[in-house]
C-alpha cells in the first residue's frame, strides 16, 4: 500500500551542524566504468514500461513513497542544497533501507537521460504492467475512466498527460507497445511522481485493445478536431464506463483507432489556433468526465 503522500519525518538530528542521515562519501576511482555498467544506461525487457532509472527530486521522492517496486540505489551530488524535499528523500530511504551514493554532480549529469536531473537520480525496478484484460473483469463500484494514447511519442508531453491523468483519478491509461514513448527519465520527471501510483497497460496494438474494452461495454470516446461534437455534449455518456483517446498533436487518431471510436468530440477552439496541446487537451476532458460524473450524484 502506499505511503502518506504529505509524510515529512520529524526525526531530524541537527546536533553538531550535520544531518546524520547525510549519505556517506564514496570513492568514484572504486565504481565500474560506463562499459562495465552496460554503457550507464538501465536494462528492461524490450517493449516494457520502462522506468529504472528516475531523475528529479520530486519524481524520487514519490518513487520511495509510492513504495510498489524495489528501488536499489540512489545518487545524489554532494554539493546538493539541503531542502525539504532532500531531507524526506534521506529520511525515508534510511527507513527503506535504500543505499544512497554521495557522486559528484558531473557523474550525475553524465549518467542521466533527461535534461536536468536536479543533482540526484535512482535505480529502480522496472515499473509493473497492468493487463488489460484483469482490469477489464476486475469487479467494481464506479464506472471506469480510462485513457488510451494513440501516437504520442513526446515524453514531455506523455508525462504531464500521466500527471494529469492520476489527479483526475483515471483507473488506468492504455499505451501501444510499439511506435510510442515509454516510462523514460524525461516522462517520469514531468509526471512528477505520477507514474508511481497509475495503472498503465502496455498492448500490442491499440485498435484490437479498443475493440476488448467495447465488447466489456466501456465506450469508447476519441478526440478528434474534426468531429461535430463537443467535449461538453457528452452528457449522461460520461457516467459509464469509458475510455477517452488521445492523438498525437499534428496527425491525430490513427485512421483505424478512429474506426474503433463509439464516438468522436473535440475541444472548441474560439481563437485563432487549431488545437491545444495533447496534455492540455488531456487535462481539460478527463476533468469534464470528473466535472460530470460528480454532479450526476
Amino acid at each position: 500500500m502506499a505511503q502518506d503522500r504529505n509524510r515529512r519525518p520529524n526525526n531530524r538530528n541537527k546536533s553538531n551542524g550535520r544531518n546524520p542521515n547525510s549519505p556517506k562519501r564514496i570513492d568514484l576511482s572504486r565504481r565500474p566504468n560506463r562499459s562495465e555498467r552496460g554503457g550507464g544506461r538501465p536494462v528492461h525487457k524490450e517493449h516494457g514500461l520502462g522506468g529504472e532509472q528516475i531523475e528529479g527530486r520530486q519524481a524520487v521522492r514519490e518513487l520511495l513513497l509510492g513504495a510498489r517496486r524495489k528501488v536499489r540505489e540512489i545518487w545524489i551530488a554532494n554539493d546538493i542544497e539541503s531542502s525539504p524535499v532532500i531531507d524526506d528523500i534521506l529520511e525515508i530511504a534510511r527507513d527503506q533501507r535504500v543505499q544512497v551514493m554521495n557522486v559528484s554532480r558531473r557523474e550525475i549529469e553524465r549518467e542521466a537521460r533527461s535534461e536536468a536531473p536536479q543533482g540526484i537520480l535512482a535505480k529502480a525496478a522496472p515499473l509493473e504492467e497492468t493487463l488489460l484484460a484483469d482490469l477489464l473483469i476486475a469487479p467494481r463500484d464506479k464506472p471506469l475512466l480510462l485513457v488510451a494514447i494513440d501516437g504520442v511519442t513526446d515524453p514531455g508531453n506523455l508525462g504531464a498527460i500521466l500527471r494529469c491523468c492520476d489527479g483526475a483519478g483515471v483507473n488506468a491509461v492504455v499505451l501501444p507497445r510499439h511506435r510510442a514513448v515509454h516510462i523514460t527519465p524525461t516522462v517520469a520527471k514531468s509526471s512528477a511522481g505520477a507514474i508511481e501510483y497509475l495503472n498503465m497497460c502496455v498492448v500490442g496494438g491499440l485498435p484490437s485493445a479498443l475493440s476488448e474494452m467495447k465488447a466489456a461495454g466501456v465506450m469508447v470516446v476519441g478526440l478528434d478536431d474534426a468531429a461535430e461534437k463537443s467535449i461538453f455534449e457528452l452528457g449522461s455518456t460520461a457516467t459509464d464506463s469509458i475510455c477517452l483517446v488521445l492523438g498525437a498533436e499534428g496527425p491525430g487518431l490513427s485512421r483505424l483507432v478512429r474506426e474503433r471510436c463509439d464516438l468522436l468530440v473535440n475541444i472548441p477552439m474560439l481563437g485563432s489556433l487549431s488545437s491545444l496541446n495533447v496534455s492540455v487537451a488531456a487535462a481539460l476532458a478527463t476533468y469534464e468526465i470528473v466535472r460530470i460524473r460528480r454532479s450526476s450524484k
